[in-house]
């Protein structure tokens, strides 16, 4: 009866167990992407913040500017 209410007799389908391979492989790919762009990501994040700190250390003394045009 339970086989019968499952639709197969028999053991687990191959066409089934090679599509759940191939799904879990895609994930563990996509996993590995996103670690990748996380530290890529924390890269340019680190770059910017160091770009800040560099821009703020220039002294710019807008009193003196000259203007563009006259």
């Amino acid at each position: 009866m339970a086989k019968a209410l499952l639709g197969y007799v028999g053991g687990s389908d191959p066409r089934l167990l090679a599509e759940m391979r191939r799904l879990q492989q895609r994930v563990q790919d996509l996993e590995s992407e996103l670690v990748r762009i996380q530290s890529e990501n924390d890269a340019l994040t680190a770059a910017a913040h160091q770009g800040e700190s560099l821009l703020d250390s220039i002294d710019l003394d807008v009193t003196k500017a000259e203007p563009a045009l006259t």
